[in-house]
């Protein structure tokens, strides 16, 4: 308990000298203990590279690279003068989070100067072969995981000690004397995750399409369960909110790691602000604590989303009582937000507030937020009622039908079928997805509002798998399991076609380069957001698993 209090002050959430106006005072200590008990243990597996390949500058390739077998590292790396060789590129065959180790030896006479190499670890061909300088990136350069390491003395093994994420390794040689001769001798990776088994087993019959989306799916979201859900094990490793929940989706119907999942929903209610918020995203070290000041409030409405897919999934009630009272104050927080007509507006209050539906530039927001609270007055509402909490908010059932008829008045566009929002009355899918999710429309209105905003040129797409999933859940919401389906099967089987191992965090079938970060190899190749297939395959086999008609 030392341990914790200790932790827990060196966070410096509540000052002290406003210590009354933390909502949660007096919780804190105990929801962090809570989230340490459940820190799961990580699964250690030794990983070595399957084969030497070289890279192929291709067209037809995604981002324009692929890369070609050569042989074994036994016959091409080691052992081999590294000085002959100067380059060469090590492939594992997957995607593994972990630490990268080698060793060397001297071959003929002694070291008499340091050897410089450089290390560069990558999810894709593409990543180890665009030039990186001038930085054009808006992220910062240090993402990439490229490593100089000077080796002072040959016949050691080293290990970098930043954790990579990774499915190949190209090794350079930097520098080296002319008056000694040294190998690389051995390479290898410890890969870790804290998915301890192989997840449920698809139906005989599933077909081989599905299966493989399915594989790609279940990998993507082994490599980021760590001591968290992390959102991208090679950048942004840290733990967001709206990936927790999709990813806790996944789990279920999966690896099954609940204590993570409970571990991640503790994290975000000790490290709420002092107005009770839950904040978008924490990081684990030096001692866990929150990105201060970033509150997306989608982000905390998906809080409350996953705590009651959390109880349903394990019947745990103790914890969803206990964490109750920061589900009940998301809901407050966002109603701060509705004007008198039932309206989301983000003018009424003035506050640090962001809010996330996809990295599509230009993406209105209006209608996606109003269909967001009322998802979460709904969702929330259910969970009192499974803790026999409702009388403390029995007027929400009303609140969220005013917010429903207040988007069928004010934001459908009767004439065309369609949601249009903002100032602008823009067009977007999401727009129609957020209402559909919501229950606002029927559901033949819903399949068309889809269909036009699918098929419309100056509609806004989605351009991410987090974006898609809430598309794609529209599409079975209202009764377009076909469509649901083949989507499934065009987008992220698109990814699969690619070359993925893992799926990506942005992808736009007609753009390889898409990257919120104006660099695509800044783009993360392995991505929380992106793992959803295996949730829909598995909570809907009648409509993703059924055998090839």
């Amino acid at each position: 308990m030392n341990k914790i209090k200790l932790l827990f002050s060196a966070v410096g959430l509540v000052a002290a000298s406003n210590a009354l106006a933390d909502v949660y005072q007096g919780q804190r200590e105990r929801w962090l203990e809570m989230a340490e008990n459940c820190k799961p243990e990580l699964v250690e597996t030794i990983v070595r590279p399957k084969g030497v390949v070289a890279p192929v500058a291709d067209n037809s390739a995604y981002q324009n690279w692929r890369f070609d077998f050569l042989g074994n590292p036994d016959s091409l790396l080691y052992n081999q003068n590294f000085k002959d060789i100067k380059e060469i590129t090590l492939d594992f065959g997957d995607h593994y989070t972990g630490y990268f180790t080698f060793s060397t030896k001297t071959l003929s006479r002694c070291q008499d100067a340091p050897v410089r190499i450089c290390i560069f670890l990558g999810e894709n061909p593409a990543e180890l072969n665009t030039p990186l300088e001038p930085w054009p990136g808006t992220l910062s350069r240090a993402w990439m995981q490229d490593e100089t390491v000077t080796i002072t003395q040959v016949d050691q093994e080293i290990t970098i000690p930043r954790r990579m994420a990774f499915r190949y390794a190209k090794i350079r040689l930097l520098g080296a004397s002319p008056d000694f001769d040294f190998a690389i001798n051995d390479v290898y990776a410890k890969a870790y995750t804290s998915a301890a088994n192989n997840g449920e087993s698809l139906l005989p019959d599933c077909p081989d399409r599905i299966r493989r989306i399915h594989d790609v799916g279940l990998a993507t979201l082994r490599e980021c369960m760590q001591t968290v859900y992390e959102d991208g094990p090679k950048r942004d490793r840290r733990l967001w909110a709206g990936d927790l929940y999709l990813e806790s989706l996944a789990n279920s119907h999966s690896f099954k790691n609940f204590n993570l999942t409970k571990r991640c929903l503790y994290l975000f209610a000790a490290l709420a602000d002092d107005d009770g918020r839950v904040l978008s995203n924490i990081f684990e070290t030096p001692q866990p604590h929150p990105q201060y000041f970033s509150h997306c409030l989608t982000y905390s409405l998906l809080w409350n989303s996953t705590l009651l897919e959390y109880l349903k999934d394990t019947g745990d009630e103790k914890t969803a009582a206990d964490l109750w009272p920061v589900a009940k104050k998301q809901i407050e927080e966002a109603l701060e937000y509705v004007d008198n007509r039932g309206i989301f507006n983000r003018s009424l209050k003035d506050s640090y507030m962001w809010m996330f539906f996809d990295w599509r530039e230009g993406l209105d927001m209006e209608v996606p937020m109003q269909g967001a609270v009322i998802c979460a007055l709904n969702q929330t509402y259910e969970l009192a009622c499974m803790l026999g909490r409702e009388q403390e908010i029995k007027e929400w059932p009303a609140f969220s039908k005013k917010m429903q008829n207040a988007a069928k008045k004010f934001l459908f566009n009767k004439n065309s079928g369609v949601f249009l929002s903002g100032p602008e009355k823009q067009l977007s899918v999401l727009s129609q997805a957020w209402m559909i999710k919501a229950g606002v429309i029927s559901e033949k209105q819903a399949q068309k509002a889809l269909k036009i905003s699918l098929d419309r040129e100056d509609s806004y797409k989605p351009g991410t798998p987090y974006a898609t999933h809430y598309l794609v859940e529209s599409m079975i919401l209202c009764g377009m399991h076909n469509e649901a389906r083949s989507y499934l099967l065009e987008y992220w089987g698109g990814m699969v076609d690619k070359g993925a191992d893992t799926f990506w965090e942005a992808y736009d079938p007609a753009d390889d380069f898409i990257s919120p970060y104006k660099f695509a190899p800044l783009n993360s190749s392995c991505h929380a957001w992106s793992c959803t297939p295996v949730y829909f395959i598995h909570k809907y086999p009648h409509i993703f698993q059924k055998a090839e008609e």
